[in-house]
């Protein structure tokens, strides 16, 4: 076994002991070991750092990736679906369709960001060439704009609509919420002015436009009312990636971090400078992401409403 000490790489430290917790069979073959994110709480490194070693272990054929079910100890496991040897029987390479490359890449994004996801880490997750993976991909941009519409598409849009144009439009607004929920980095890459035309996503704006059809507003008026309820929805959860990022990094919820800044923020309202703000966070008021996506929800569908005239 390789010698440990201070002067090895962070990364090399904890490929040694994950190494090690696998030749003595605390983790056989099948079983998940620890996700980039686990790693930066348990070892304290950075998310860059708990890559590398995740990529030496792969390399050492220690570990592989199962696409939504994380890095798992290799081993005569049956293979899961969607997984691709490098070449058959008879040594010919074989081919991965592009289904199984933006669900990979799906599965990559979801446990570790969009920084952790590249064309070189989904073919070494596949077992294939990097340059194979380009006959059904011309490059990341086109990869987002699949990943992007294959998670829209696995949230159908429901065939049947409830009465009233208020009550279609919340229901759309939510759906793109629980997508966002389900795919943080999504947020990352959505733009408003320059939106990815992915057919499923495109889908919403439509049945949003319908909804409004038919209600005396004008095209500007339509448009620029929907285009600010997805904003919103997506404004909101931009912070999603981040607040995940952060409790992994420091085992704490967004309520044990606050309860842990007591004393700061009792030190930093003593003077009496911000009266208000410190009255505010005496009482019972509960600001999160969700409190914030339903605030600013209700409120435009408010304005919308007024802009309709009910």
């Amino acid at each position: 076994m390789t010698e440990i000490d201070e002067r090895t790489p962070p990364y090399l430290r904890i490929v040694g002991e994950l190494r090690q917790r696998i030749t003595t069979g605390e983790l056989g073959p099948g079983d998940r070991v620890p996700s980039t994110r686990q790693i930066v709480r348990e070892w304290g490194v950075a998310m860059a750092t708990a890559s590398r070693a995740l990529t030496a272990l792969r390399q050492e054929n220690l570990v592989r990736a199962v696409p939504g079910v994380g890095t798992v100890v290799t081993g005569p496991e049956p293979v899961a679906p969607g997984r691709v040897a490098r070449a058959d029987r008879r040594g010919h390479p074989r081919e991965v369709t592009r289904d199984q490359v933006v669900r990979t890449a799906l599965a990559i994004a979801d446990a570790e960001g969009l920084p952790a996801l590249s064309m070189r880490r989904i073919a070494t997750e596949l077992d294939v060439p990097t340059m194979s993976l380009y006959r059904h991909v011309r490059g990341k941009e086109q990869l987002l704009l699949l990943m992007a519409d294959a998670a829209f598409a696995a949230v159908e849009l429901p065939q049947a609509r409830p009465p009233g144009w208020r009550a279609q439009l919340e229901l759309l607004c939510r759906l793109q919420w629980s997508i966002y929920r389900q795919h943080p980095w999504l947020a990352q890459v959505i733009s408003l002015t320059r939106p990815l035309l992915a057919p499923r996503a495109v889908a919403h704006t439509e049945q949003a436009l319908r909804a409004l059809a038919g209600h005396g507003l004008d095209p500007h008026t339509q448009l620029h009312l929907v285009a600010a309820l997805a904003n919103h929805v997506r404004g909101t959860a931009v912070n999603l990636e981040r607040e995940a990022e952060a409790e992994q990094d420091t085992g704490l919820t967004d309520d044990e971090w606050m309860a842990a800044q007591t004393e700061v923020l009792s030190g930093l309202f003593a003077a009496g400078e911000f009266p208000h703000l410190s009255r505010l966070t005496r009482s019972t008021v509960d600001l999160n992401v969700e409190s914030l996506f339903e605030f600013g929800l209700q409120r435009l569908l408010d304005a919308a409403a007024a802009l309709i005239g009910e």
